[in-house]
C-alpha cells in the first residue's frame, strides 16, 4: 500500500449491520431483546448466588463471574450498535479502537473487531496475520484441551452412575453446556484462524453476532435452567417476592 494512500484518523465510522432503512426497527427490537434477556439474565444469576447463602460454593463463585464478564462484554458492545442504527453520526473515538496508520477510517462491521481493523491498516499485515494465528490458536488448544479434561472426569463420573434417570440428566446438561462452549469456540476460530485479507466481512459480522450478543445470553438461562439449586432458590425468591406484594 503506497504511503500516499494512508491518513492520520481521529475516529472511525461503523458501517454496522446493514444500511437498509427498513431494516433498522427490526434489527434494533431483535438485539434489544437480546440485550434485555442478557441483562436480566446475567445480572440476576449474580444477584441470586451473592444473595443466596447457600449458593456461596465454588462453581457458584465461578458461575458468577462468569456472568458479570458476559454482562460487561456485552454492554461494551451492543448498546453502541444500538446507538449507530438510528443515529446519523456512527462515529467511535480513536482511542475507543486503541489503534495507529490507516487507509480508510470506514470499518465495515459494527465494533472494532480486529479483523476490519486490520484490513484497514496501510502496512503489510502478513507478520500481524501470522502472531494472531499462533496467539489464538495457542489459546484456544489450551483452553479446549482444559474443557475436555474436565468433561471426560464428568464422563467417566456419570458413567459410574447406577441411576439411569441420573445419568440421563446428567447427559442432558452437559450436552446443553458442550453446545453453548462449541458455537463459542467455533465462531473464534472461524474468525480468528484463517487468512483475514480472505475474509468476508459480512459474513464475519453474522459470526460475531454469536460470541458477542447470542452466547453470553445463553449461558445464564442453561446453567441456571439445568441447575436444581439455582432453580429452587430463583423459585423461593419468586415465590417470597408475590408472597409479600400479596400481603402488602
Amino acid at each position: 500500500m503506497a504511503k500516499e494512500n494512508c491518513s492520520i484518523v481521529t475516529e472511525f465510522i461503523l458501517l454496522g449491520l446493514s444500511d437498509v432503512p427498513e431494516l433498522r426497527v427490526p434489527l434494533s427490537l431483535v438485539f434489544l431483546l437480546i440485550y434485555g434477556v442478557t441483562v436480566l439474565a446475567n445480572v440476576g444469576m449474580v444477584a441470586l448466588i451473592q444473595l443466596s447463602s447457600h449458593l456461596h460454593a465454588p462453581m457458584y463463585f465461578f458461575l458468577s463471574h462468569l456472568s458479570f464478564m458476559d454482562f460487561c462484554y456485552s454492554s461494551i458492545i451492543v448498546p453502541k450498535m444500538l446507538t449507530n442504527i438510528f443515529t446519523k453520526d456512527k462515529s467511535i473515538s480513536f482511542q475507543g479502537c486503541m489503534i495507529p496508520g490507516y487507509k480508510s477510517n470506514v470499518i465495515n462491521h459494527f465494533f472494532c473487531d480486529l479483523p476490519p481493523l486490520l484490513n484497514l491498516a496501510c502496512s503489510d499485515i502478513s507478520v500481524n496475520e501470522v502472531l494472531l494465528f499462533i496467539v489464538v490458536n495457542f489459546n484456544e488448544i489450551i483452553t479446549i484441551t482444559i474443557i475436555l479434561t474436565s468433561y471426560l472426569s464428568i464422563l467417566i463420573t456419570i458413567l459410574k452412575m447406577r441411576s439411569a434417570e441420573g445419568r440421563r440428566k446428567s447427559f442432558s446438561t452437559c450436552a446443553s453446556h458442550l453446545t453453548a462452549i462449541v458455537v463459542f469456540h467455533g465462531t473464534i476460530l472461524f474468525i480468528f484462524c484463517h487468512p483475514i485479507s480472505g475474509t468476508s466481512l459480512d459474513i464475519g459480522k453474522v459470526t460475531t453476532i454469536l460470541y458477542t450478543m447470542v452466547i453470553p445470553m445463553l449461558k445464564p438461562l442453561i446453567y441456571s435452567l439445568r441447575n436444581k439449586d439455582l432453580k429452587e432458590t430463583l423459585r423461593k425468591v419468586v415465590d417470597s417476592k408475590m408472597l409479600s406484594r400479596v400481603l402488602t
